[in-house]
């Protein structure tokens, strides 16, 4: 956690200059009008072609080489006037060289998030940019903060070109149900317990998990938060130039560089530890206890949570069981040391 909780100071220092930089580019805008929307821009398309990009209001250039995966924090712009948006190349010199640009007029009542998605390139990518074409996803309902003291406010949005519509789920739980591509959940914000989560991203119907992902909001302090977790990159990295590959990224209010949330292996049944020792971990997903046994004497297997914290160890057997019923949900790490020293560890999921 305290490394967690050290990359986001730093993430925060080096956003420093970019919130004064926009401060300035804004001021003359607000100055002229005295109503202003809190917004916060988040950039997610995957396109190699728009890896950074440089971002106009109006003539004024707002944001010098923008990169994919970063985000402003919320900021104050100009309400109820029409404002244009333009987005650039990095290479760009004035706004005449946007290759996308939107007119919107922000309500000053609201709290907006821009999301940056789809595909620029004509070539190269599946599906193609005629069917994902490069916008910004806005959503008008944004929150800096949890909605209810002691909770972590969670929107979904899906921005990976070649998903299919899917469902997000804890368990048996759908927290966001049929979300496709440049979509935000249409229940909003979910509102969760601070916990160390393992969700699942499936197909439509919940029969195939697609991917799984720890989602640490108990780790990274994320309690009385509000955050937007994204869709991003390709699924099939082969097919879209090579292009970063599909993960689940967190946003938070202040800005800065996404967050990655570490992805866990889908296993099924018996997951084997091939040691000497041969040893079994079952089963996985666990609820209320783990199993393992082995043809040998193992040394040491023990449990520790994501933090790398032991919480239970057994010596010296053959066989044995860990009471789960009293840990929380998420990811644990089973660690098998054989008597020759041989060290293998298994990711055990607790629902």
């Amino acid at each position: 956690m305290q490394y967690f909780l050290f990359i986001i100071l730093i993430k925060k220092l080096n956003n420093m200059k970019k919130v004064l930089f926009l401060s300035m580019a804004l001021a003359s805008q607000i100055m002229a009008n005295a109503q202003t929307a809190r917004v916060q821009v988040i950039h997610n398309s995957a396109d190699l072609a728009a890896d950074s990009v440089d971002v106009y209001l109006g003539s004024t250039r707002l944001l010098d080489n923008f990169a994919f995966r970063t985000a402003t924090p919320f900021i104050n712009a100009p309400a109820n006037v029409p404002i244009t948006l333009g987005i650039a190349p990095k290479t760009s010199s004035s706004v005449l060289d946007t290759i996308y640009s939107v007119t919107v007029t922000l309500d000053s009542t609201k709290k907006y998030i821009l999301v940056a998605t789809g595909l620029v390139s004509p070539t190269g990518y599946m599906p193609s940019r005629t069917t994902v074409p490069f916008r910004l996803s806005v959503y008008d309902l944004a929150r800096e903060r949890a909605s209810m003291t002691g909770k972590t406010d969670v929107l979904v949005m899906h921005g990976a070109t070649d998903a299919p519509t899917v469902d997000v789920r804890t368990g048996t739980t759908v927290l966001v149900d049929n979300i496709s591509f440049g979509e935000f959940c249409s229940t909003g914000y979910l509102s969760l317990t601070p916990a160390d989560y393992t969700i699942d991203v499936t197909n439509a119907t919940g029969t195939t998990t697609v991917k799984r992902y720890t989602a640490p909001l108990l780790s990274l302090s994320l309690t009385d938060s509000a955050i937007t977790v994204l869709a991003s990159g390709f699924l099939d990295t082969a097919a879209n130039s090579n292009g970063k590959k599909f993960g689940l990224w967190a946003c938070l209010p202040v800005g800065g560089a996404l967050i990655a949330l570490p992805e866990v292996a889908i296993t099924t049944g018996v997951e084997e530890v091939n040691t000497a020792n041969e040893v079994k971990v079952y089963p996985n997903p666990a609820s209320d206890a783990i199993f393992f046994s082995s043809e040998k004497t193992i040394a040491l297997v023990s449990v520790a949570d994501v933090t790398g914290r032991v919480i239970a160890e057994q010596t010296n057997v053959k066989s044995g069981r860990f009471d789960m019923s009293s840990f929380g949900a998420g990811l644990y790490l089973i660690k098998c040391v054989g008597l020759d020293g041989e060290v293998k560890t298994v990711k055990v999921v607790k629902k």
